[in-house]
């Protein structure tokens, strides 16, 4: 009997699903049952290759239908074969599902199949789908069927392919993960419509996945089970997949009667054969020949070809991983290990031109300083003869090494003599010996053993320390370089140097704990048996960490027995980075991660592939802090830090050449390039592990977190005595895009458990909340911000390599100016607004106000209407439909409740102290506070509750300026003077007043303010200032904002001197501020009434319609690259919400109106139209041509490179932990994604320059001695000095338009992307002209208006 598994069809499939759900209760349109499906576990879609199907059957319990018919009696294929061999396994056994095999006659033919709309009965169902494949067996060639208990089944045909549809439910709903089927099963259906008509031939082929049902209820994972294949979803193009279905399918179409015909009617036709039709190959040889040409001309347009590229990301791949492997071997002792794998990669590049090299000295210092730790010269030596040996130069960390282990050996007559032949040898390479003090990175005391060593040779030696350069090399800021210092500490006076120390003491504390935990703000009403669920989590919890210890230590030893075999010990391997944390670590960091899923959203979980990736870089993130622990690290760090904050409390005071230390960096470059200061290098760099590394870590701990973490299905029902273990979590499938991403979800029982318990605290990383001390300054791109805890200097993609490469390669006085402005940010002190916070936690904790910005909880979302019995099925959509949108609200509610809860919560819980955001930066440069949650950087509500910590008083026109603010807040007089604005809240201060006293039960004036929170706060403020019986004497916190005008357009208008569109952006004088919003509208309305009266019909309809706020989007969003795809949608939103609009006319409305929009900007802003496009176009040309991505220099020195590429898929091999992964994708090496480049240079390059002008009034500012801070192009500072930072920021925008931006980027692009006369061929064809292209483009700078950018300095709006 030949049995074969077929695809399926779409449609078809969509009917039997529609059926199977709406036996629960559920209507949903999707392929795929959701997670919250009572009818089965889980059933997904999938698109998989043949070779995972065995996988997935084993380890995820799913049954998958592959594309091409193959025969289970004498395929090769692994899973049709387990599949006849459990089959009969069966036989004889009740079984709770059985498994379809179903038999193909090769001369079927089923041209169409059509199902009535019909309505069946419980008690009809099994019957009449047995009927149904009955009927498809008779009359279309399907020989032989089973029906399972609990099972349906449907079967049609098309030509050769069939449907099949394999189903079972669960008994019971709530616990459908991990249960048995019944043979009652049919009874959950209430009501089963099938799809009125469905025609297979129309379908698309898809495939399914199915979960499959388990003979037992649990199994406890054995030893073997340690780690587990997993598919890699991730690279499986589904569009791909579909258009080679439909192609093969067209092929076979055609080429039936050239089948040989020695094949007879009953055997199946195998994909090889089917793929060797002549007619398939004259299609695709053409497809091909035209591929091949087009690649062979990228490749010969591109500076770096593919074939070098890939042999480079090979190599740098390669050593990088073997580079953290090592480290990791030597960190856990296990230094052989690490030697025989170094010898096998060098060996291995050696002898094969395939493998990579082990090109990176460092591979060989790591194994050098492991050896010399012990004092093993014979290994040393080694060793450091492999480096010449391999044709690599040491570097001065090698002979570092080499002396630190001399050091340690027994003292010997010889040791001088060697010491002295490795001396001349460091001489012999160029290098000095004080370059061993100061180009070496030390540990622990292997600084003091070096000078040892070389104190055997010159007993009076002593180390020349060389402090770097400290000044700024940017012509920008010349004048800070020149200038005497007049730095003030942000927090002098504020806060005593005992306190400090104690709060830096702290900080380090919760840095070594790696978490905090906080008591919740949320309000814990009308919840029963609380102590009950509180003690039974706790008990869970107990028998988790059990379960997690012993799952750890089994991993142990299944991980170091098959690192045992030879093969293994030589390849890079998990074990050793697994090991750097113990056991109870591990516990810890699980149950954490346990949490986090058991509390998170219901509809949305994030992809396996980023919580192994999340989880791995907690791992690393703690193993870097008992790095510095055990290494001395955290010692200097400690005594170093508490010399820096005695400075930064009373910089006059503590220092006497205070004139000469100018900032945060100044004093730290001081404290450690001190020559007493001995010991461990505070900067030591990031400890990085590759990608591969840490998504490998984090499989295998969310191997245990799947496999060994049970929950009772009957925790819930109180007076339950049975426990019935489950898994806690399972795994779904859903579609994103084309592509089908795994997620994890908790078990409903843990959900409800973790509900009912309500904890009262929330635990978070310590990088994750405000620092209790000033942040570590950054004074290199390797150390600052956090204490211990690493963190990144700029916020990139884990592939982002090539920036880290440019920024490593620059030299340091470079960097400068970005990291001053970081460590100036970042060392302003903040509290809590008192009377803010409690007015909003007031107001969250009664089920929050959505006109105020503060969310309800989910609690409060209307319960989904029912489907009744008597819909119609219009009305059964229409429900669908509204279920769908309130569970998207409920889920979007949960989200905006869990941000709010976690802000207000951090903002409870430092109420009484004063707390510091480390900042970063993007990779344009834009800067951000570490801390996401609580920092000034969100909404309205999250910038009401800060201010600064450090007051002054208000002054002579303080209090004016509070004034100004409030009214700016409120929206309400945006087109008026700043007299008028002054004037109208003078005689509003009743109301001012009243909002202060009575914020809840007065007039609310403040409600109705465009920021309500923040207008409240600056009420308070006021009243307190008028109060106070001295205004001028009162001290405020209160920061005081000042906003650029479309600060985008701001610097293109500056960047092409444009006239008219610097005037509408208010670079220029004028009495009042100009809206460059209405000023396009008024344009458009003017190209509108000249078209209406031409006759155009659709500028007729929009007569009266043409408002400020339908084009506001649009215009704000230009400078950002929006298509004319993207602003129409933007335009046809807000027609229709405009009353009385024509709904017929919203889309050609909408297009015309873009047309007219972009027309308009283009005549205001002539030059900046023209920029925009150069930018365009070079990017395009770059990436498309050059095969690079597009990067740039800022004017204040910090490269840019933008992270757009298309990686290179490449097949899943499997996850083996024994041998991991050499290679990983990195941007540098793989090709452009040009559309992304094209389309994002334009916006980067802008924000790159509004990040320099906001970095440029920081520094300046921070040398005048007032408080400073910024949310990009908004920035912040007391109310009496508001008109200093206003000076400053019109003095460094001008002295940033007045460099030669523009042609600098011409310069340096042309540098690095231009070709040579050499690279051009002179023949006329098509690539030499594509290059030659390039070339002028580069060159072509566009012209420049007349617009005088020193009006800007005379601007009252400019920012405002």
């Amino acid at each position: 009997m030949m049995s074969h598994i077929f695809r399926t069809d779409l449609k078809v499939l969509k009917s039997l699903i529609r059926l199977h759900h709406r036996g629960s209760g559920i209507v949903t349109p999707q392929n795929a049952c959701e997670n919250s499906c009572p009818n089965c576990g889980y059933a997904r879609r999938s698109i998989s290759l043949v070779n995972q199907s065995q996988y997935a059957t084993n380890e995820y319990g799913l049954l998958r239908y592959t594309t091409r018919p193959f025969s289970t009696k004498t395929s090769s294929n692994p899973l049709l074969s387990s599949l006849k061999k459990s089959a009969k396994k069966r036989k004889g056994k009740k079984s709770s599902k059985t498994t379809e095999i179903i038999e193909e006659h090769e001369k079927a033919k089923v041209k169409e199949s059509t199902a009535q709309l019909l309505t069946l009965k419980n008690k009809d169902l099994s019957s009449y789908i047995g009927k149904l494949i009955s009927e498809a067996s008779n009359s279309k060639g399907l020989s032989s069927y089973t029906v399972g208990t609990g099972t349906m089944s449907y079967s049609t045909s098309s030509d050769s392919p069939f449907t099949v549809f394999n189903y079972s439910s669960p008994i019971e709903p709530q616990g459908h993960f991990d249960l048995e089927f019944s043979g009652n099963s049919y009874s959950s259906f209430t009501d089963i419509e099938m799809e009125k008509s469905f025609n297979v031939d129309e379908g698309m082929e898809q495939d399914i996945v199915i979960r499959k049902s388990n003979s037992c209820k649990t199994r406890i994972p054995l030893e073997k089970d340690l780690i587990d294949e997993e598919v890699d979803t991730d690279s499986i193009d589904v569009a791909s997949r579909i258009r080679k279905l439909d192609l093969e399918k067209s092929i076979h179409a055609e080429s039936d009667a050239s089948i040989p015909s020695n094949l007879s009617n009953d055997s199946p036709i195998s994909s090889q054969s089917r793929q060797s039709v002549t007619p398939k190959k004259k299609v695709s040889l053409k497809k091909e020949n035209k591929r091949s040409y087009k690649y062979d001309e990228r490749e010969m347009l591109a500076k770096v070809k593919r074939e070098q590229m890939e042999k480079l990301a090979s190599e740098v791949s390669l050593n990088k991983s073997l580079v953290a492997y090592l480290d990791m071997c030597v960190f856990t002792g296990q230094l052989n290990r690490g030697l025989n794998s170094l010898n096998h990669y060098r060996e291995r590049g050696r002898n094969s031109s395939v493998h990579s090299p082990v090109t990176d000295v460092k591979a060989f210092n790591i194994i050098l300083h492991g050896f010399a730790a012990k004092g093993n010269f014979k290994k040393v030596k080694e060793v450091f003869s492999n480096i010449k040996n391999d044709g690599l130069k040491p570097s001065v960390q090698s002979y570092a090494a080499v002396f630190e282990c001399i050091a340690r050996m027994a003292p010997n007559v010889q040791n001088k003599e060697i010491v002295c032949t490795y001396v001349d040898a460091l001489i012999e390479d160029g290098y000095e010996i004080n370059d061993l003090f100061n180009k070496t990175v030390f540990a622990g005391d292997q600084q003091r053993m070096v000078l040892r060593a070389i104190k055997l040779q010159n007993r009076d030696f002593s180390p020349k320390i060389q402090k770097p350069f400290t000044g700024y090399t940017c012509k920008l800021l010349q004048e800070i370089n020149s200038a005497k210092s007049s730095f003030v500490s942000p927090a002098e006076g504020l806060i005593s140097i005992e306190h400090l120390k104690n709060m830096a003491d702290q900080q380090l504390k919760m840095e070594l704990e790696g978490t905090v935990t906080i008591k919740s703000i949320e309000r814990k009403d009308g919840l029963e048996n609380l102590p009950y669920y509180r003690k039974l989590l706790q008990e869970t919890e107990e028998r988790w960490a059990e379960a997690i210890k012993e799952a750890i230590e089994r991993n142990f030893r299944t991980l170091l027995h098959q690192g045992m075999k030879q093969k293994y010990c030589r390849t890079i391997g998990l074990y050793p980075f697994l090991k750097v944390l113990q056991p109870d670590d591990y516990v810890e960091l699980i149950k954490q991660e346990i949490r986090k899923l058991a509390e998170g959203s219901e509809t949305y979980s994030p992809s396996v592939t980023q919580l192994y990736r999340e989880f791995g870089s907690k791992v690393l993130s703690r193993y870097q802090v008992i790095y510095k622990k055990e290494k001395g690290i955290l010692e200097k760090v400690h005594r170093l830090y508490h010399e820096y904050i005695n400075w930064y409390i009373n910089t006059t005071n503590s220092n006497q050449k205070a004139s000469e230390t100018k900032n945060a960096r100044h004093k730290w470059q001081d404290l450690i390039y001190d020559p007493k200061c001995t010991g461990p290098h505070v900067d030591i760099g990031e400890l990085a592990w590759p990608n591969s590394v840490l998504s490998s870590i984090g499989r295998v701990l969310y191997g245990i977190v799947m496999r060994d973490i049970k929950i009772n299905s009957q925790a819930m029902k109180l007076n339950s005595k049975t426990e019935h273990l489950v898994p806690a979590f399972y795994s779904i499938f859903r579609m994103q895009g084309v592509h089908l991403k795994e997620e994890i979800k908790p078990h409903p029982a843990l959900v409800k458990l973790f509900q009912a318990a309500s904890r009262d605290e929330l635990t978070f990383d310590a990088t994750l909340v405000p620092m209790v001390s000033p942040p570590l300054p950054w004074a290199s791109i390797r150390t600052g911000g956090y204490l211990l805890t690493p963190a990144k200097i700029i916020r990139l993609p884990y592939q982002a390599h090539q920036q880290r490469t440019r920024l490593e390669n620059c030299s340091p006085d470079q960097l400068y100016p970005a990291l001053d402005s970081l460590n100036q940010l970042g060392g302003i002190p903040w509290k809590i607004n008192h009377k803010v916070l409690d007015t909003v936690v007031e107001v969250f904790n009664n089920k929050g106000d959505d006109d105020l910005g503060i969310p309800s909880p989910p609690s409060e979302c209307p319960l989904p209407p029912s489907i009744e019995l008597n819909m119609t099925r219009q009305e059964k959509l229409k429900v669908h439909k509204t279920r769908l949108a309130l569970k998207r609200k409920k889920a979007e509610m949960y989200s905006l409740w869990c941000d709010a809860l976690y802000r207000l919560s951090l903002a409870n819980h430092f109420r009484d102290d004063i707390f510091w955001f480390p900042h970063n930066m993007d990779f344009r440069g834009r800067v951000y506070p570490c801390p996401p949650h609580l920092n000034h950087l969100g909404a309205d509500m999250a910038r009401s509750i800060l201010v600064f910590a450090q007051g002054k008083p208000l002054g002579p026109v303080g209090l004016d300026w509070l004034k100004t603010h409030l009214v700016n807040l409120t929206g309400l007089k945006k087109r008026d003077s700043v007299d008028d604005r002054l004037k109208y809240a003078n005689e509003i201060l009743d109301d001012i007043l009243d909002s202060a006293d009575n914020p809840l039960t007065g007039r609310k004036w403040w409600a109705e303010s465009e920021e309500p929170w923040q207008t409240l706060a600056c009420c308070i403020e006021i009243a307190n200032a008028i109060r106070s019986g001295d205004p001028e004497a009162y001290v405020s916190h209160f920061p005081v904002h000042q906003d650029g005008s479309c600060n985008g357009l701001q610097h293109y208008a500056a960047l092409g001197r444009d006239q008219a569109g610097a005037e509408s952006v208010n670079l220029a004088p004028s009495l009042l501020p100009q809206d460059v919003y209405s000023s396009v509208a008024t344009l458009v309305e003017k190209l509108r009434q000249e078209d209406a009266e031409k006759g155009v019909k659709i500028a007729q309809v929009l007569d009266g319609f043409i408002k400020r706020k339908v084009i506001k989007q649009t215009v704000m969003t230009t400078v950002y690259g929006v298509t004319r795809y993207g602003a129409r949608l933007q335009i046809a939103k807000q027609l229709k919400d405009i009353p009385g609009f024509p709904k017929e006319h919203m889309w050609p409305a909408s297009l015309y109106l873009v047309g007219r929009t972009f027309d308009s900007l283009q005549e205001m802003f002539t030059s900046t139209k023209e920029i925009q496009d150069w930018f365009t176009e070079c990017a395009r040309l770059i990436s498309q041509i050059c095969g690079q991505n597009v990067e740039w220099i800022t004017p204040l020195g910090l490269p840019v490179v933008q992270p757009y590429f298309r990686q290179n898929k490449k097949p899943y091999e499997g996850f083996d932990p024994s041998k991991l992964p050499e290679s990983h994708a990195l941007d540098s090496f793989e090709r452009p994604n040009v559309m992304k480049q094209k389309n994002a240079f334009p916006p980067n390059f802008i924000h790159s320059l509004d990040s320099s002008h906001m970095m440029l009034t920081s520094l300046h500012c921070e040398q005048a001695g007032i408080t400073f801070a910024s949310v990009h192009d908004c920035y912040w500072t007391h109310p009496c000095t508001v008109e200093i930072m206003n000076r400053i920021c019109r003095e460094q925008f001008v002295a940033l338009h007045s460099e030669p931006i523009l042609e600098d980027l011409s310069k340096f692009l042309v540098e690095k992307y231009s070709y040579r006369e050499n690279e051009l061929f002179k023949d006329g064809s098509v690539v030499d002209s594509a290059k030659r292209r390039l070339n002028e483009l580069l060159t072509e700078v566009p012209n420049k208006g007349a617009f005088d950018l020193k009006s800007v300095l005379k601007s009252i709006y400019f920012f405002s």
